[in-house]
């Protein structure tokens, strides 16, 4: 079988679908192809990628494959190149019906990796975990380059300087390791979230978790979330986190917010007066910025300052973290070809498969997810 892993052409990514790593394994059975240069941001050679077995071929040549390994969706001139029926696998994005659409009208047998169910069976492809745990780490790096004093408390001859005082807006995979790794900067941390049941994780880290209390019985089942995910709380429940989170973040030197909805506009955690309410020079990391922002005033691609304070809108911090990013994607993605290929080494899509049934967009030009 031939599997091929072309360059990214979005700009702004740097990550690769494959690594010497995988592409090693990968290679003692089928054949590899890799797209001169297509590791190049993510600091991996074409010497290290023939070296594990990969064949070097140009952009003409990639796209002609029985299984093709991105990181994101192909365009429409790289759909063209593809020939009907080849399978597709990367981050997708389900929830782009148009791209969808297109991809069923190729008939491509396209497979979304964020759309991996949160199962314990499917937690090695878990490309949103795996991803998110490296922009929660490095939403705290960029905050801490951004912010204009020291983040550990120093006691030194020409005085004592505080500790920064952090607040984490939503803590799953991103949140949890924007908290420890701000903790290992000598922070005091303060995290929020919609479920209750993250409150020990919160407090086993170091940081402390800030309480909304839940008045009915409905908001405490919402709390719970689905699926691993948060869901939309009731209004009432919103208007006193955000009250409270208000009193909070007016103590806060930095804020990372890291709240989504799978499929929804991100939730607005962190208002206009709430910014107004902020010490001068402290900063905001938005890491729903591409989904809307969790503050209104955050601006894709772009830091701004507001009301003196700084806000960033990078989306995909994971990328700035290229190397170690596209090698856990790749193992991720490595994972979920061997529910695909038997033991014979062919393609079996087994569509009962929970995870193939969660994950497969189109086959066969029909549209499985609208």
């Amino acid at each position: 079988m031939r599997i091929s892993i072309p360059a990214e052409t979005r700009p702004g990514e740097t990550r690769v679908a494959a690594t010497p790593e995988t592409v090693k394994k990968l290679a003692a059975k089928h054949q590899v192809v890799v797209q001169s240069g297509a590791g190049v941001s993510a600091s991996v050679t074409d010497e290290a990628y023939v070296a594990a077995g990969a064949q070097i071929v140009q952009a003409a040549e990639v796209w002609a494959a029985d299984v093709i390994l991105k990181v994101r969706a192909p365009n429409a001139e790289e759909r063209a190149q593809i020939k009907p029926g080849t399978v597709v696998i990367g981050m997708l994005n389900p929830f782009d019906a148009e791209n969808n659409a297109a991809m069923a009208s190729a008939g491509l047998q396209a497979f979304a990796l964020e759309a991996v169910p949160r199962i314990t069976r499917a937690q090695s492809m878990d490309v949103l975990s795996s991803q998110a745990n490296i922009a929660g780490y490095k939403a705290v790096m960029v905050a801490a380059n951004t912010y204009q004093r020291f983040m550990p408390m120093l006691m030194t001859a020409a005085g004592t300087v505080k500790a920064a005082r952090v607040l984490i807006m939503g803590v799953g995979v991103a949140g949890l390791q924007a908290i420890a790794t701000a903790k290992r900067l000598g922070a005091v941390i303060e995290a929020s979230d919609v479920r209750p049941p993250v409150k020990e994780q919160v407090e086993s880290l170091g940081a402390k978790f800030i309480d909304v209390p839940y008045l009915t019985d409905e908001e405490k089942e919402i709390a719970q979330g689905a699926g691993g995910y948060a869901r939309p709380m009731p209004a009432d429940w919103m208007r006193r986190q955000a009250e409270l989170v208000h009193e909070r973040a007016k103590l806060a030197d930095i804020i990372i917010t890291t709240a989504l909805i799978p499929g929804r506009p991100a939730p607005v955690l962190i208002s206009e007066d709430t910014v107004k309410a902020m010490k001068p020079g402290s900063v905001i990391v938005d890491l729903a910025v591409s989904q809307g922002g969790n503050c209104p005033l955050s601006e894709l691609n772009r830091t701004v300052v507001k009301h003196g304070v700084h806000i960033v809108g990078e989306p995909d911090l994971a990328t700035h973290v290229a190397a170690d990013a596209s090698a856990l994607y790749a193992r991720n993605v490595l994972d979920f070809l061997k529910l695909i290929i038997d033991k014979e080494d062919k393609l079996v899509i087994d569509r009962e498969d929970e995870i193939i049934k969660a994950t497969l967009l189109c086959t066969g030009g029909e549209l499985l997810r609208k």
